[in-house]
Parts: C-alpha cells; sequence; structure tokens
C-alpha cells in the first residue's frame, strides 16, 4: 500500500503558476506510475497529466498540455505537478494517484489507478 499526501495548492491571479507536490510513503515508489486529476465542482474527476514508474514517459491532458509538466523523484518519493499561465478553468481539487505498474503505458481513466491522496485546492482568479 501506500499513503499519498499533496500539497501546493492555493489561490492564484490568472496568468501564474504553482507547483504541487504529492509525497509517498509505505511502498516502493518507484513501482507506480503516478498520475494527478482534478475535479471541479458539479464536474467529474479528470486527468491532468502521468509519469510512468521510471519518469521517462510523461502524458498530458489536452487542456493543460504545454502548461503543466509533471516530474518525479524516486529517491525523495514525490511527484511534482508545475502548472503555468493557469486560468479560471484550471480551479478544482487536484488529486494525486498511484498505480502498481512497471509499464511504459499511462493510465489516464481514475478507476485505473489503485491509491489517491486527499486532494489540494487550487482557485485561480480572472
Amino acid at each position: 500500500q501506500v499513503q499519498l499526501v499533496e500539497s501546493g495548492g492555493g489561490l492564484v491571479q490568472a496568468g501564474g503558476s504553482l507547483r504541487l507536490s504529492c509525497a509517498a510513503s509505505g511502498s516502493t515508489f518507484s513501482n507506480y506510475a503516478m498520475g494527478w486529476f482534478r475535479q471541479a465542482p458539479g464536474k467529474e474527476r479528470g486527468f491532468v497529466a502521468a509519469i510512468s514508474w521510471g519518469g521517462g514517459s510523461t502524458a498530458y491532458g489536452d487542456s493543460v498540455k504545454g502548461r503543466f509538466t509533471i516530474s518525479r523523484d524516486n529517491v525523495k518519493n514525490t511527484v511534482t505537478l508545475q502548472m503555468n499561465s493557469l486560468n479560471p478553468e484550471d480551479t478544482a481539487v487536484y488529486y494525486c494517484a498511484a498505480r502498481r505498474t512497471l509499464s511504459r503505458l499511462l493510465p489516464r481513466e481514475a478507476r485505473e489507478y489503485d491509491y489517491w491522496g486527499q486532494g489540494t485546492q487550487v482557485t485561480v482568479s480572472s
């Protein structure tokens, strides 16, 4: 099992940046692909980004491609989401997720992930 704790959310003006972090514990971090999802009020949880166990493969949702960057540190057991050029449509609760796999194929569906953090709120004002 793995425990995930997100941090770094907050309030930012449109055009600004935020950096989210997810700290993992309880299991071998490098056995897991990691993902970020987000959920706005009244909407389904949607895919933001994912990274393979070794960091060699990444994937992004269409709405964040070119603005967000996912990375991981398998020594510090953390995954990071750097978010630039934020706009009000990025406002949501952001969740970190883990899937136990050594494949380079990256799941984009929430149901494919095994473990979840509690989420961190990101609010972008116009």
